[in-house]
């Protein structure tokens, strides 16, 4: 089998799949041979100019085309992760589209920079908001709660029918340590890589791996001139990666790793 078709014959999900990550992953295992299910919520502000709303407010389409660009089906799907019910709900939409998910790739956050220390700048010069029910909902539901209720639809459906093949990917910042700054979001990421290394552990005998991909600073429309500067002159950050290289880690996972690669945090730089 060619490179390119690894992934024939497989129906993989991502989430958090309009822009950014996730629209690269997704155009990336469709370029492996997957049949892909675009998931996304849009949650920019369309009134702001700046890339990162723009990218956040835009629907499934210009990912759809691309992926169907590929010779491979494809169907988007606007969902809000937020909501308990959403993740059995889009396994059965996805199965109804394309067919049963072997490949399962969160990418969506729920992301709001909230801090113990609002008035405090971060590295970057970004303030953020104390510490409240809104911001520590909107993270723990979407990022790890979803994670988690999607993992356990993903392996349940997947006993069901009797297979013997899976990949789950999942995306974090951070190693589930401190996470100063962004304080809701850290606690979700430390909650999903928990999940997930558990899925690694616990679906290993089903023939599922499951890894943790920690992208290094990636321009997804946020990236200012601070940052940039900031990834510079810190030796923790080796450069600001495109989507796509982030996402041909997360391929390489889920069509070349085989079942010896699981259980990882995986760091790129």
């Amino acid at each position: 089998m060619s490179r390119s078709r690894k992934l024939q014959g497989r129906v993989a999900l991502v989430t958090g799949a309009n822009h950014g990550i996730g629209a690269a992953t997704a155009v990336a295992l469709a370029k492996r041979g997957a049949d892909v299910v675009v998931a996304y919520l849009r949650t920019g502000d369309p009134e702001k100019v700046d890339a990162f709303n723009k990218a956040r407010s835009t629907d499934g389409s210009e990912v759809t085309a691309a992926v169907q660009a590929t010779g491979r089906r494809c169907c988007s799907i606007e969902a809000d992760l937020a909501d308990p019910a959403t993740s059995a709900e889009l396994m059965d939409e996805a199965e109804r589209s394309l067919g049963p998910v072997s490949v399962l790739v969160h990418n969506a956050s729920g992301w709001r920079k909230d801090s113990f220390s609002p008035d405090r700048a971060d590295a970057v010069g970004r303030q953020g908001r104390l510490v409240d029910e809104e911001t520590i909902n909107s993270q723990l539901h979407v990022d790890a709660r979803a994670g988690a209720l999607l993992m356990a639809e993903f392996i349940t459906r997947h006993r069901a029918r009797g297979a013997s093949w899976g990949r789950i990917v999942t995306l974090t910042s951070g190693e589930g340590g401190q996470f100063p700054g962004e304080v809701s979001y850290g606690a979700g990421k430390a909650a999903l890589i928990s999940y997930t290394l558990s899925a690694a552990a616990e679906m290993a005998g089903d023939g599922v791996t499951a890894n943790v991909v920690y992208p290094p600073v990636t321009d997804t429309g946020w990236i200012t001139d601070e940052v940039r500067e900031f990834v510079a002159r810190d030796l923790e950050h080796h450069h600001v990666a495109t989507p796509e290289e982030v996402a041909e880690v997360i391929v390489w996972l889920c069509a070349d790793a085989g079942r010896t690669v699981t259980g990882n945090i995986i760091r790129l730089r």
